[in-house]
Order: C-alpha cells, then sequence, then structure tokens
C-alpha cells in the first residue's frame, strides 16, 4: 500500500513540475545561462522568484520520492529469477555408458 501511495504522489509531483516549468519566463539564451551572465540559474542575487523556489522544492520532493520508491521496489523484490529456477530445478547426473571394459 505505501508503494502504491507514493507512485500516486510521484505523478503529481511530475505534474506540478511540468505546471512550474511552463509558467516560467524564457530567457532565451541557450546555454549562455551558465557562462555567467546576469540571467543564470544562480546569478548574483539567486533564485528570487517564487516560482524558481516552487521548481526547486517539487523537484527536490521529487528526487527523495523516486529514491523512497527505488529502496521499497528493492526490498519487496529481494529474490530474482535465478535464484527461483535453482529452487525448482533439479540437477540429475547422466548415467554411465557401458563400455565393453565395464561389463567384463
Amino acid at each position: 500500500m505505501t508503494t502504491s501511495f507514493l507512485l500516486i504522489v510521484q505523478i503529481v509531483l511530475v505534474v506540478l513540475i511540468v505546471i512550474a516549468v511552463l509558467l516560467q519566463k524564457s530567457s532565451s539564451i541557450g546555454l549562455g545561462a551558465y557562462s555567467g551572465s546576469n540571467e543564470s540559474v544562480f546569478g548574483a542575487k539567486g533564485p528570487g522568484s517564487f516560482l524558481a523556489k516552487a521548481t526547486f522544492t517539487v523537484g527536490l520532493l521529487f528526487v527523495i520520492n523516486t529514491i523512497s520508491l527505488g529502496y521499497m521496489y528493492s526490498q519487496a523484490n529481494q529474490a530474482s529469477v535465478v535464484d527461483d529456477l535453482v529452487e525448482n530445478t533439479t540437477i540429475v547426473a547422466p548415467k554411465a555408458a557401458k563400455t565393453e571394459e565395464s561389463t567384463k
């Protein structure tokens, strides 16, 4: 039940991230945002607008939720397919072929 709830939260977070990113103003400077211009992602004043802070917060929640979902799924599925094959398979040694020397 917990993983189902976290999966629903994940979908809601994805929708919120998409909405927050689409509502932000486009700076149209492309990769120049990382070269130190005034309109960079973390400029001299940092992310000042409400949408930038909201996007960062929702993104951080998304990453935390993704990590927790991965942990919960890995704990639930400890057994592998190979383990199931080994448990259900009996290995039978082949019988030795009769030769002329063994019959004497």
